[in-house]
């Protein structure tokens, strides 16, 4: 696909061309991967003036975002990406892999720093989530301060910089200028800017700006940081589709590959019908969402991949609400069980006072099945973001749960996330939905081509 740059990604590709830090504040649907992309593309091929990028991200995000990012744009294919992910001889294969990005999750970082030492390879550092790295006394913050004098260029991908206050702000600029805007040390910041908010007569809990503080702080980081939000940019569609890829793990994906295997050669694709799709598509979906039930509606637990992908998602989001839509009963149980020690404020949608609560911000969670929530209800005041956990066949269904969310009354530019397995069913269902077309006639299409598949991989 051919990249047409908005005005705004043109104009943040170049801030990242042209300066040595930079905090990108986005929002989400707003592309900072390509314009990331195309900037770390241009620095290496046609400027050279960078050698080796490393992209820290979280561990779902690492495995597939930005590779299939790359995959999707004509004009990043000469760009190699190397994982670095798994156990640590398979991390060590993949650094030593020749590659112009080297992607590894968070939780690694104080073990790459070790790993290197003084020898640090990497002249361009991107952080992805980068209200992550927020935490002053967090291993990963100190690992990556420890290497920051041998960064020649870095970038910091978020966009909720601050969601618990603007004392999240140091650590992130420290990383960025070293201490240069805001003070070598939290507590000068915290005392320059800040005053005791919340306290007992021991122990303050929370600080808040000084009267002119927050204005100091946005002038002080203003040229080393690019904000945006989405509802600023009336280029920007007023509904974004992001579709955000579920990588399995060796066991996961074994498990998939058997279960599905199993299931489809039980079945003729020249025979069948509207009732055996249905079927097997729903167990298909299952499969892709974690687990299944067996004969006895028991539910038994497959893999853990989207639901990992899920609360990595939630986390990005730094507590912005959320709308979710689950397809299955034990999606939504499981959903729920991860969720419990989030501190999130999670409500299944049932009564009018759930649509009451969430339309007041009352609400950081919605869980709804989208039959439930597909028609009368009116949820444009709560939020703007919209999470498929689990997709189906219904592109009625699906418009209309959209419709929630993207309505007249809705202040703030929509974002649908679908999360989908790659190589799974779940991809075979986004395409159906995006192209509107008889979704019946492609989920029989879709069968009949992994029916096929399976046949001949069996055969073969």
């Amino acid at each position: 696909m051919r990249f047409k740059p908005h005005s705004y990604q043109r104009y943040c590709i170049n801030r990242v061309l042209t300066s040595p830090a930079l905090g990108l504040l986005l929002d989400m649907g707003l592309g900072k991967t390509v314009i990331t992309l195309t900037a770390v593309n241009d620095l290496k091929y046609n400027r050279f003036a960078i050698n080796k990028v490393l992209v820290i991200a979280p561990k779902k995000v690492a495995e597939g975002t930005w590779a299939n990012e790359r995959d999707k744009w004509d004009h990043l294919k000469l760009l190699r990406i190397s994982t670095v992910l798994g156990s640590q001889v398979k991390r060590i294969r993949a650094l030593n892999t020749p590659a112009d990005i080297y992607i590894i999750n968070r939780e690694n970082i104080p073990w790459l720093v070790e790993y290197y030492r003084n020898s640090w390879p990497f002249d361009m550092v991107i952080v992805d989530e980068f209200s992550s790295f927020k935490n002053h006394k967090a291993k990963r913050f100190k690992a990556l301060s420890n290497v920051r004098p041998h960064i020649k260029r870095i970038v910091g991908l978020t966009g909720t910089p601050a969601p618990n206050g603007l004392l999240d702000l140091w650590a992130q600029v420290y990383l960025l200028d070293g201490g240069q805007r805001l003070g070598k040390h939290i507590t000068g910041f915290r005392e320059r800017y800040f005053e005791p908010d919340q306290r007992s007569r021991d122990r303050i809990f929370s600080y808040a700006p000084k009267d002119g503080g927050e204005e100091a702080i946005q002038r002080l980081i203003g040229d080393i940081c690019v904000s945006m939000n989405a509802k600023d940019y009336l280029e920007l569609p007023d509904i974004t589709y992001n579709t955000v890829p579920v990588i399995l793990d060796s066991k996961g994906q074994a498990a998939y590959e058997k279960l599905e295997k199993e299931m489809l050669l039980e079945v003729d694709e020249s025979t069948i019908d509207a009732g055996s799709a249905a079927v097997l598509s729903n167990k298909l979906l299952q499969l892709c969402n974690g687990a299944v039930y067996d004969e006895d509606r028991n539910i038994v637990q497959i893999h853990n991949a989207k639901l990992e992908a899920f609360m990595e998602l939630i986390e990005a989001l730094n507590r912005k609400p959320a709308l979710v839509f689950y397809n299955f009963q034990h999606d939504k149980f499981r959903i729920q069980k991860a969720l419990e020690k989030s501190g999130l404020r999670v409500r299944e949608l049932k009564t009018p006072q759930d649509q009451d609560d969430w339309n007041n911000r009352e609400i950081d969670i919605l869980l709804a099945h989208p039959a439930s929530a597909a028609y009368g209800l009116n949820l444009q005041q709560g939020g703007n973001h919209v999470i498929w956990f689990g997709l189906n066949w219904n592109l009625e269904l699906y418009q209309q749960a959209n419709k929630r969310l993207h309505r007249q009354g809705q202040t703030e530019k929509v974002i649908i996330h679908h999360l989908a397995v790659s190589g799974g069913l779940d991809e075979d269902v986004a395409v159906a939905l995006n192209d509107k077309a008889n979704t019946q006639e492609q989920l029989m299409s879709a069968l009949k081509a992994r029916i096929e598949k399976a046949q001949d991989d069996s055969n073969s």
